[in-house]
């Protein structure tokens, strides 16, 4: 068993034909769950022995096979799920003579799950609809670890019937599915989320350097005051492996840039006042200069911890 999976019960639905679009690190374990729980996956990546290994890992069991173009993947499938880099890559990937909505058969559900701008969402949705499809922005949080063990949260945007149909499907990566609104409303969503991680990793990482300087114990302390109000999943998860220095893992200071990019320009839009979240991003800013885009978001703190000596 793929140490990347994680095993899980899944609800009964009916099987479903589905295809999956990119298999990085949040595609490979979602398409995975998705096969595992009784549908036939067709999977494309952009890296085709990717895909196809993919494939060879689940296919024995479900019938599961790659395919050459977004197109080719789309072809027959009810649902075709989606999770690339950003807004040009999910244009890529959906429109033009090899994409998804080529392929796709007239009222077939488009599922983006790719942290993008709401912008292409409302494009890609009134693409959708002109050619008798439907699509939905259903950007996730939860990180690996949540694709892993299909224990993602899903804010959803676009028609209720759609979301209706997918719904029951998606559970097989997700342990809330939850339409927020219109087309456009699940990345809106996805913006609050990151908002609320900035500051809160920015305080966390403060609070850690403090500590430090200050002569603590902490571990002991964040055991402490993570029984009381100071309580929060950054701290739980992300404390302790602050204070030991270890960021080889989670979700990258480069994901985390562009999506504070995408909250930035929403709110030059709708004129929303975000002045932590911007300095957050400069500091962001700060640890990709250090080396540390592939480090994980909690890198902060390297910012603000003393120097440890070689």
């Amino acid at each position: 068993m793929n140490p990347s999976i994680q095993p899980r019960t899944y609800a009964p639905t009916a099987p479903r034909r589905v295809a999956f679009l990119g298999l990085g690190v949040m595609g490979h374990p979602m398409a995975g769950h998705l096969a595992r729980a009784g549908h036939a996956v067709t999977v494309y990546n952009r890296t085709a022995a990717r895909a196809a290994a993919w494939a060879e890992e689940f296919g024995a069991a479900s019938g599961a096979r790659p395919a050459p173009t977004p197109r080719a993947a789309a072809e027959g499938a009810d649902i075709v799920f989606c999770c690339v880099g950003n807004d040009d890559d999910l244009r890529s990937v959906v429109l033009g003579e090899d994409g998804a909505f080529a392929g796709m058969q007239t009222g077939a559900i488009f599922v983006d799950h790719t942290t993008a701008s709401a912008a292409v969402a409302r494009e890609l949705y009134a693409e959708a609809r002109g050619r008798g499809l439907h699509f939905v922005d259903a950007p996730v949080s939860g990180g690996q670890a949540g694709a892993q063990n299909g224990q993602l949260t899903v804010m959803c945007g676009g028609d209720q019937a759609a979301f209706d149909a997918v719904a029951p499907v998606a559970e097989a990566f997700s342990r809330a599915f939850t339409r927020i609104g219109e087309s456009g409303a699940g990345q809106l969503a996805k913006m609050v989320n990151q908002i609320c991680i900035a500051g809160l990793v920015q305080g966390l990482s403060e609070a850690v350097a403090f500590g430090q300087l200050a002569g603590l114990d902490m571990p002991l302390v964040l055991d402490v005051i993570g029984k009381g109000a100071a309580q929060s999943w950054q701290l739980d998860n992300r404390g302790k492996t602050m204070v030991e220095g270890r960021f080889d893992f989670g979700f990258a200071v480069d994901w985390m840039r562009k999506d504070l990019g995408l909250v930035l320009d929403e709110a030059r839009r709708n004129g929303a006042c975000v002045p932590v979240t911007a300095l957050v991003d400069q500091f962001y800013g700060d640890v990709q200069r250090a080396g540390g885009g592939r480090w994980d978001t909690s890198s902060l703190v390297t910012r603000l911890q003393p120097r440890r000596e070689g």
